[in-house]
């Protein structure tokens, strides 16, 4: 009777087949990347032997990481795409609500707004007023102090209602602030001005794709190197 021993029925790990084949170019290869450069051209021949199989080793692990992660990024994708519509229909019924409301929005709160304005005026206003009574009062005059505790007591009342009404905003608006390019011109001056690391990174980038156009200030030089 044959034993079945655990983890007999486990698949081979993909990792490990690929590695097989190639493990005596990677042992013989680590070897070698010693932190020593060679010095002979037959140790040259030798490492470049090693390169050529690396590359085919590469290779076959790039193919096998695409076999093995296909059916797990198809399914993720095919995931993505069963919630897209409900999720975008969401989002589509939520901003057709904040267009419904929105003009109705804007309105109040610029009504709300002249109302804080006029609130803060009136409340300046009593107080001047009140201040100007107060300096004038009579204290021996029983009227003019009750008027200028009047007025003192309006100034008050005014002060607090101003305060009141910078609490009274319209619910789901909020503040924005955002860029709107008028000169590009300027702006890139401006960048190259204030961030010259800025510009130097995208500067090198775009020169890096894009050099065979004939950039002016690039110079395009050939040589050789190892790859």
């Amino acid at each position: 009777m044959n034993m079945i021993t655990q983890g007999h029925n486990n698949p081979p790990d993909p990792i490990d087949e690929c590695i097989a084949p190639y493990a005596d170019v990677i042992a013989e290869s680590e070897s070698w990347a010693d932190g020593e450069p060679v010095e002979t051209e037959d140790q040259m021949n030798a490492v470049d032997a090693l390169i050529k199989s690396l590359r085919g080793y590469r290779s076959d692990l790039a193919k096998a990481q695409k076999s093995a992660t296909a059916p797990l990024h198809d399914a993720w994708k095919a995931e993505i795409a069963r919630w897209k519509p409900t999720v975008d229909d969401a989002k589509r019924l939520q901003d057709a609500l904040t267009a419904v409301v929105a003009p109705f929005k804007a309105k109040l709160a610029a009504e709300k707004e002249a109302a804080k304005r006029a609130a803060f005026e009136e409340a300046e206003r009593k107080r001047k007023e009140a201040e100007a009574a107060a300096a004038k009062i009579n204290a021996a005059d029983i009227e003019a102090q009750r008027e200028a505790g009047r007025l003192a007591q309006e100034a008050q009342d005014a002060k607090e209602a101003a305060t009141k009404a910078l609490k009274d905003t319209v619910k789901g608006m909020r503040t924005f602030r955002r860029p709107e390019i008028k000169d590009m011109g300027k702006v890139v001056n401006w960048i190259a001005r204030h961030d010259k690391t800025a510009m130097a990174d995208f500067a090198t980038e775009y020169v890096r794709k894009n050099f065979e156009a004939g950039i002016d200030g690039v110079e395009i030089i050939t040589g050789k190197e190892a790859y």
